[in-house]
């Protein structure tokens, strides 16, 4: 997203909840405020008491909250559909760069001993993705947003845009509090997500584990709690362990795109998937001229991606691409998360 930062995205974990900011869900979009501020939150705090939220914390949470003019600014700003995506490699360079392979070499070396390795055992996702997630989101924890979270999930549900969407998450962030979250620890993106990987409230409750076994889910300051939560969420997104999100190949000039088209539309996230090709196994993309680059198994199934066109850097994508296309659906997002995930290991 030229760049979209994870600081101004919504994105989604499909079968879980929505997580990390755009691309938006594709909720009905609402006519707008419902009456005056209070008076909407006056009916959350009724929706959370019916969910089991104290009393204690609807007050704490919603004494003195007023909406956020800047936030609203900021959510209607948003860019529409481009008709054509802009090209893939300037962005690469943005969001594969020296400092953030730096970065992620310096956090691999200190956790490659005992941390990454526990976790890798647990859950089956190379350690190298899950720092390459936390480098993109916030640069390795560096910038994690400072808007209370409290005012802008109930502004954006109040502004009604998503209001289901973020009246859902308003009501799992009172449930975090209900759990212990401290009050000032509710800092994050405008659009609500916090900590080291930028996960909304509700996949907090559903993805967050305790990775160092302390008692909490500490996304904030907890090296560990970060980097196993994340690799939960690639687990319960469908990570296949042993298997590389994808490699880079070669294309044959004059090669057909015409004879690999898909014919099967994607349940979701459309325009990404549709600039994929349809699915075939290693060894018959080998058939077709198209060779990996890097090792990878003649019988995972793969799709052909050549973002900017013949002459370009192309790859042969597998199932765990979508995974990350899961945290964030966004060919840009993912192609730089797994191209970044390599380096950091390279």
């Amino acid at each position: 997203m030229s760049r979209r930062t994870s600081l101004g995205r919504i994105g989604a974990l499909g079968l879980l909840a929505a997580l990390m900011l755009p691309p938006m869900p594709d909720l009905q979009a609402q006519s707008g405020p419902i009456g005056s501020f209070d008076a909407y939150m006056q009916l959350v705090a009724a929706k959370a008491r019916g969910e089991g939220v104290s009393e204690a914390t609807i007050t704490q949470m919603t004494s003195g909250l007023t909406a956020n003019p800047r936030v609203i600014a900021l959510d209607q700003s948003q860019p529409g559909r481009q008709p054509a995506p802009p090209p893939m490699a300037p962005y690469l360079r943005r969001h594969v760069d020296s400092v953030r392979i730096a970065g992620g070499h310096r956090i691999y070396a200190q956790t490659a001993g005992s941390l990454l390795p526990a976790i890798e055992r647990e859950y089956g996702v190379p350690g190298k993705m899950l720092i390459a997630i936390w480098g993109h989101e916030t640069n390795y924890g560096s910038y994690t947003g400072d808007f209370d979270l409290a005012r802008s999930l109930a502004t954006l549900a109040w502004e009604g845009r998503r209001r289901d969407l973020f009246e859902g998450e308003f009501i799992a962030l009172l449930k975090m509090v209900d759990m212990g979250v401290p009050r000032y620890r509710l800092k994050g993106s405008w659009a609500g997500a916090f900590g080291n990987p930028q996960f909304l409230p509700s996949v907090y409750l559903t993805t967050a584990v305790d990775g160092d076994g302390d008692g909490r889910r500490d996304l904030w300051s907890s090296r560990a709690d970060t980097l196993a939560s994340i690799a939960n969420y690639f687990r319960m997104a469908g990570w296949r362990a042993g298997e590389p999100w994808g490699v880079r190949a070669s294309v044959p000039s004059g090669f057909s795109w015409a004879s690999v088209t898909p014919k099967l539309k994607a349940p979701s996230c459309e325009r990404v998937h549709e600039r994929h090709s349809a699915w075939k196994t290693v060894s018959e993309w080998r058939r077709l001229g198209v060779a990996p680059l890097d090792p990878i198994g003649s019988d995972t199934m793969a799709s052909l991606f050549q973002p900017d066109g013949p002459g370009t850097p192309a790859y042969l994508l597998t199932g765990n691409y979508r995974v990350i296309l899961q945290y964030n659906c966004s060919n840009y997002y993912a192609l730089s998360v797994g191209l970044l995930a390599d380096e950091i290991v390279r």
